[in-house]
């Protein structure tokens, strides 16, 4: 239960910091919290251990919150978990292979680009594809190398 209540936490944070950012409607800014609620909900289960699941959470909530102001309502938390899974394979893949995946009413795409160096260590940008009905919706953002080896969504 208080991993929940930190990947909600979570989620509130980078739904917030993401509509700051993107100077996003009302409709928008909706759209983000939901799903920035949803994939912080889904993330949580994913990890094994406490730690894990915190960070699982937060990453969740990121993706949520990136995708949510768009199509996040069109996403159902299992093409939610594959987006999530595909994401953290392309950042461990070479600079711009593509990491695909596939739902039942949506598939997609991740490509990292080359790793750089920067204030917060070893880090890379991506591209999130998302395609619904044919149609792709695109979302961009930051992911660095923590310690342990994980991948956190900085931006």
């Amino acid at each position: 239960m208080k991993t929940t209540k930190i990947a909600l936490a979570g989620a509130l944070a980078a739904t917030l910091s993401l509509g700051a950012c993107a100077g996003a409607g009302p409709n928008q800014q909706v759209g983000g919290f939901s799903g920035a609620l949803v994939g912080g909900i889904v993330g949580s289960q994913i990890g094994g251990g406490p730690g894990e699941r915190i960070a699982a959470g937060l990453a969740g909530a990121a993706i949520g919150g990136l995708i949510g102001g768009q199509i996040g309502a069109n996403l159902d938390a299992e093409e939610q978990r594959r987006a999530y899974f595909a994401q953290q394979q392309a950042f461990a893949a070479p600079p711009r292979q593509p990491v695909r995946w596939q739902g039942d009413d949506a598939y997609g795409e991740v490509i990292a680009f080359e790793p750089v160096r920067s204030a917060r260590g070893f880090c890379r940008e991506y591209q999130h594809t998302i395609y619904i009905g044919g149609r792709p919706q695109q979302g961009y953002g930051t992911a660095c190398r923590q310690p342990d080896g994980s991948w956190q969504i900085v931006g």
